[in-house]
């Protein structure tokens, strides 16, 4: 910190008022206004001393009175809008810390000043609404990039809904809004379809999507990544994503069912492990016991909806009775039989939106055949 200004600094000032002397002064100074050790009469002095420098020719010397005097509480406001509106080297360091800036200062600044003047306030701590809502409406791109980021600012739920409208290109503004610790749900879901696969995992992880809208996201991800049917598969990313999943109360039974029938065994067995709380390599062994007897134990164990047991049951024979043969579109084919073998043997065990979802993958397998358009299976499901 800068030692305290004495009558020898004065003295030296007016024998030879060298721009270096003023900064070195400046600081001094800003160092005596941010302390608490000036009388009353002494706070008067010092700052009608700072009104002086803040109009010195030189931006150095206003520069070192702005860093001086960003926490300062006894910085008189004329003098904190005089530097904050200033060249960006005097401006930032007062735009993002200054506390005797009004919310209308930050406003104004915000709506006439430069990108860095505004990614500056939009880096402040606790910031309010108003002064976010004004950067979503006027803020350049670089700058709501830095509000999103912000995990203090204070943002309404309508302002992130104006800032995905009006940045609907901007992957930044995007990426950084899915990466925040809470978004509202509607904003997530509108997010879903604007973001990379590996940002749509993250809205599934985070924040509090639709149960159909997280289903899809997640299987769509895995889907990408389906090679082979293993047991012994290891995959620590999905693992991870899992149990944040199960955390959050979104690993549902819904999802694992659809994620069994479209193929994804890997996702299946991590997520009765995590929901049963066993290890993976004892998940496995029990889902694929050819007696089934241990899986039904583990399918307790993992708080399955019983009236869903048949549907996993009747997936699971179809992937230990059958894979991929190897040729064009495997996947495809080995996804349908399992679909259509599920939809086939239950009655009104499947949700409606599930078994909707299951038929809507066997139609976009089927659809590239060149036979009919596919029909429901014959059963007595309801729809």
């Amino acid at each position: 910190m800068a030692a305290s200004l004495s009558s020898h600094d004065v003295a030296r000032l007016m024998a030879e008022p060298s721009p270096d002397l003023r900064v070195e002064l400046a600081g001094k100074l800003a160092a005596d206004l941010s302390s608490h050790a000036l009388s009353a009469a002494e706070v008067k002095i010092a700052q009608e001393i700072v009104r002086i420098l803040a109009r010195d020719v030189e931006e150095k010397v206003r520069a070192s009175l702005s860093r001086g005097l960003r926490h300062a509480a006894n910085l008189p406001r004329d003098v904190a809008r005089m530097l904050a509106t200033d060249v960006e080297y005097v401006a930032l360091p007062i735009l993002a810390d200054s506390l005797v800036l009004t919310d209308a200062d930050l406003i104004e600044i915000v709506r006439g000043g430069g990108g860095l003047h505004q990614e500056a306030i939009a880096s402040r701590t606790n910031l309010p609404e108003t002064v976010s809502d004004t950067l979503i409406t006027h803020g350049r791109e670089s700058a709501v990039v830095v509000l999103m980021s912000n995990a203090t600012a204070r943002i309404a739920d309508d302002g992130f809904d104006r800032a995905v409208t009006r940045f609907a290109d901007s992957t930044p503004v995007k990426e950084a809004m899915v990466l925040r610790n809470k978004l509202p749900a509607a904003v997530a879901e509108r997010l879903v379809a604007m973001v990379s696969k590996a940002f749509q995992v993250h809205l599934v992880q985070r924040h509090d999507l639709a149960p159909g809208t997280a289903a899809n996201i997640v299987l769509t991800a895995r889907e990408h990544a389906i090679i082979h049917l293993s047991v012994g598969a290891s995959d620590d990313d999905l693992r991870q994503m899992v149990a944040q999943m199960h955390r959050n109360g979104r690993l549902t039974p819904s999802l694992i069912l659809r994620a069994l029938c479209t193929g994804d065994i890997g996702f299946f067995e991590a997520a009765l492990a995590v929901r049963a709380d066993v290890p993976l390599d004892n998940a496995q062994i029990l889902i694929h016991e050819p007696s089934r007897r241990g899986f039904a134990a583990l399918y307790r164990k993992a708080l399955m909806p019983q009236p869903l047991y048949g549907a996993v049951l009747a997936a699971i024979d179809v992937v230990d009775e059958t894979g991929f043969d190897g040729e064009d579109r495997d996947l495809e084919r080995f996804r349908a039989r399992v679909i259509t073998r599920v939809l086939t043997l239950v009655n009104d065990t499947v949700a409606n939106e599930d078994a909707d979802y299951l038929l809507d993958k066997l139609a976009d397998v089927l659809m590239h055949d060149t036979g009919p358009e596919p029909s429901r299976p014959e059963g007595q499901l309801r729809l």
